[in-house]
């Protein structure tokens, strides 16, 4: 090896020095990286000056003199000599090395004063395997669907481009906005097309070869819809039973592309019944009256045998009939007695008329007396939306919560809790129930009181009705308030946890007292199994059974880092019995028709039709599931004695949680969430600085340290630290004032984007536009989706949410209606 390398050494002349000039060479030209293509040589070439010398140097060897191609001449502008000098590299070089090192070479120059180095170049052996590493498969795909199609292309030098044909034209997403392929050469379809219907074919490429993969076909499928019910036909018959139709299409929309038809009837009979006409019958004569003073006699018949019904023809003929008694020799007398008879009549028939109408008006006053006098609990559930009528109550009267509230006399808006708070002797504890009973049998009636009637008077009369008794209040963990069809929302303050209730939610004429509390973990057990772990508060609203005819939202923070690859998050609900069922999996494809979930990295919004208790759960599907924690770190304020104690908390990073530790239990007892308590001691009670460095990492995980340094002279108080009362927010907002969105705009959003728009300009726009599409298929399962979405939008939002942008996005979504976000001052 040692010789080999001595004479290809010695096939490079030693350069002399020429006396053209002292400058160092540079290179014009350096060799750049190349590549062989199947056979044939690559040149490399490189220029200088001024220099006396070039000669190539490939992976640490000389190139042998003959094998250099070289060119001399003189730079026109400096009169420097000038040299360029090339070799070709051919496969069996390159393939020489091939697996050990990359094959380079380089240029050096040389001139009077010195040497220089060119670049290094690399020749590679350029190829394209045949095969896909990744082929694209055939799909059928739902319309508006998305699509993503894998391709890994064949290993190559240099690395393949790749290019998506379909029906072997080439697909350019700069051109269709639809389309767009990743770093990974996957092509992406954002909404499946019926036009995207066809063979999907990956091509690579690079300087070599050109492969192309197994074609894909793609199907979009369109299932079949009916269309509505047409009307019901024309009874088959005339009179008595027959049968009617009605019917539909599998048309809205048709079927496409092999898509399922439509499962049910096309046509629906049902039986009628026609009422057949009876035609009008004459009764018998009656006897003949007796002779008039006329000289004529009657007699009459009616069309009662039978009377004509359902379309039946009239009698035919004369109903009364006349003729002559005397034979025409008739002799007439004084009318004197037919007279008195006729005036006697008439005055009988007046005096009965008389006693109907007493009669009548005495019924009506009863039945407006009792109608007023129906002020059930409604009335005081309502006292702050709507005045009151005061009428003494009636023992009869057993219904409750009937009364539709009078809103058209007032504009009186409440807002907060309907219970004031007092701290005097007279204040009364109510009792903390988890769910909210029925209301008793019994009733409670609101009798007048001036407005500066004394509030502790008011309280006191009906401290002791069962309807207070039954409702669970009190505590700083809860929140209720009254609320009718305007709807409302409660708060816990400092906690994360809301329920919105929207316009329309409860129906109208219908008045509920809601409730909303947060439990703490020791008061209520939700039974975990296996790698379950609680990662929401337990926050009950209610009463349970209440009939709602919209979803309402209930808010509540969560310490999940969700994951679905890591998670399975399940939302449960306690029943009646006191078991927990699982009511919602989140991510599965199947929605629930009752509940359903927006997940944010902090929070959960969860719309649900039935009240309730509810908890979010998760089970862990492999190590790296993660749940956020928080560590609190308690010590004393002051410190008398030389020893010194701090104790560390392990919470659920949740707002609520730092609710969950009454001061008794920081120093007394103990407390499921201690973690650890540290005893530091001090040489002398004048030392008031603690610094010191905690460490906490968990078992096979990562750790964290806190720096400790303050002075434990200082009185900081762990009451600063919370927010103040003034900053809290009322825990009740009844109508209007519990919404960002003012009710008349709200009506115009939603008459505006329900109906389907032209360009997808509808509510499906509104909630891409909100980042909210992927819960599209359940926003189309109600009534109104854009009502649902404004609803979401409130609960995240509320009360720091920004009008401007919601109105941006609106407008941005093609309905540019100038009068959309304006009212007038009489409307608002």
């Amino acid at each position: 090896m040692i010789l080999v390398v001595a004479q290809q050494s010695a096939t490079v002349p030693i350069p002399v020095p020429g006396s053209a000039s002292d400058l160092l060479p540079h290179f014009l030209l350096e060799p750049e990286d190349v590549y062989i293509v199947k056979n044939k040589p690559v040149t490399l070439a490189c220029k200088a000056t001024p220099a006396t010398q070039i000669y190539f140097k490939c992976n640490g060897e000389w190139v042998h003199q003959g094998d250099h191609i070289i060119q001399r001449s003189t730079d026109k502008g400096t009169g420097l000599p000038l040299m360029e000098v090339r070799i070709d590299i051919s496969r069996q070089q390159v393939e020489k090395i091939f697996g050990l090192e990359e094959y380079w070479c380089q240029c050096v120059a040389w001139s009077s004063s010195g040497t220089t180095k060119s670049q290094k170049a690399y020749v590679r052996i350029a190829y394209l395997r045949k095969n896909f590493e990744q082929e694209p498969v055939a799909k059928e795909v739902s319309i508006e669907q998305g699509i993503v199609l894998p391709c890994r292309p064949p290993e190559g030098i240099p690395p393949a481009e790749v290019e998506w044909l379909r029906n072997e034209e080439l697909l350019d997403p700069t051109l269709d906005p639809n389309f767009y392929i990743t770093l990974e050469h996957s092509l992406v379809v954002k909404q499946a097309r019926l036009a995207d219907t066809g063979n999907y074919t990956c091509v690579a490429k690079n300087i070599v070869a050109r492969r192309r993969s197994s074609p894909a076909a793609v199907t979009v499928y369109v299932n079949g819809g009916w269309s509505t019910w047409t009307d019901w036909s024309a009874c088959s018959t005339t009179c008595g039973r027959g049968w009617q139709k009605r019917s539909r299409s599998c048309t809205n929309p048709t079927p496409l592309n092999g898509g399922a038809f439509c499962e049910g009837q096309n046509v629906q009979k049902s039986s009628c019944a026609t009422l057949c006409p009876v035609p009008g019958g004459w009764s018998a004569w009656s006897l003949w009256s007796e002779c008039g003073a006329d000289c004529t006699h009657w007699r009459s018949r009616e069309c009662s045998d039978p009377v004509p019904r359902n379309g039946g023809e009239e009698c035919q003929g004369p109903e009364l009939e006349t003729r002559n008694c005397t034979s025409e020799l008739c002799t007439h007398g004084t009318g004197g007695s037919e007279d008195v008879a006729l005036y006697v009549g008439l005055i009988a028939v007046a005096v009965c008329l008389v006693l109907l109408l007493l009669v009548v008006t005495l019924v009506y006053c009863r039945k407006k007396e009792g109608l007023d006098s129906d002020v059930a609990d409604s009335s005081i559930l309502t006292a702050g939306f709507q005045p009151v009528s005061i009428k003494p109550t009636k023992a009869d009267n057993s219904h409750l919560l009937t009364i539709q509230p009078d809103l058209s006399t007032t504009t009186m808006t409440y807002q907060g809790s309907l219970c004031p708070r007092q701290d005097g002797p007279s204040k009364f504890q109510l009792g903390n129930g988890h769910l909210l009973s029925p209301l008793g049998s019994g009733r409670h009636t609101l009798h007048h009181s001036s407005p500066s009637a004394d509030p502790v008077d008011f309280v006191s009369r009906f401290s002791t009705q069962s309807f207070f008794r039954s409702l669970p209040r009190g505590g700083a963990n809860m929140a209720y308030g009254t609320f009718n069809f305007l709807g409302g929302r409660l708060m816990i303050p400092n906690t994360g946890v809301s329920l919105l209730i929207p316009p329309d939610a409860i129906p109208r004429g219908k008045i509920y007292e809601i409730y909303l509390t947060l439990h703490k973990q020791e008061d209520v057990r939700l039974p975990l199994a296996g790698c379950q772990t609680l990662l929401s508060p337990i926050v009950s609203c209610g009463p349970p059974g209440v009939l709602l005819t919209r979803p309402v939202i209930l808010a509540m923070d969560h310490c999940v880092e969700p994951n679905p690859e890591t998670w399975s998050l399940r939302l449960k609900k306690q029943s009646c019995e006191g078991t927990w069922e699982d009511v919602l999996h989140l991510g599965e494809p199947v929605p629930s028709e009752l509940y359903h979930c927006q997940l944010e990295p902090q929070a959960c919004y969860i719309f649900t039709e039935q009240l309730g208790r509810f908890g979010l759960v998760g089970e862990s599907l492999s190590m790296a599931a993660s749940k956020r924690l928080k560590l609190v770190l308690f010590a004393p304020t002051t410190c008398s004695g030389l020893e010194y104690d701090v104790r560390v908390y392990c919470l659920s990073d949740t707002r609520d949680a730092l609710k969950e530790i009454p001061f008794y239990h920081l120093w007394s007892g103990l407390q499921p969430y201690l973690h650890c308590t540290f005893t530091l001691e001090r040489l002398s009670t004048s030392t008031c600085q603690l610094a010191c460095k905690i460490w906490i990492w968990q078992v096979e995980g990562d750790g964290q340290s806190f720096n400790i340094d303050f002075n434990i002279a200082k009185d900081a108080r762990f009451s600063d630290w919370l927010p103040p009362d003034h900053e809290a927010g009322s825990p009740a907002l009844v109508g209007p004032s519990a919404f960002k969105i003012p009710f008349l705009i709200r009506q115009k959003i939603i008459s505006s984007l329900d109906a389907p728009g032209v360009r997808g300009a509808d509510w499906r726009a509104l909630a891409q536009k909100l980042h909210l599409d992927s819960h599209l298929s359940f926003f189309a399962s109600k009534p109104s989706p854009t009502a649902m979405i404004l609803n979401l939008w409130e609960a995240r939002h509320f009360p720091n949410g920004n009008l401007n942008q919601l109105a941006a996005a609106v407008a941005e979504v093609g309905k540019q209606d100038s009068s959309l976000f304006m009212v007038s001052e009489a409307e608002c």
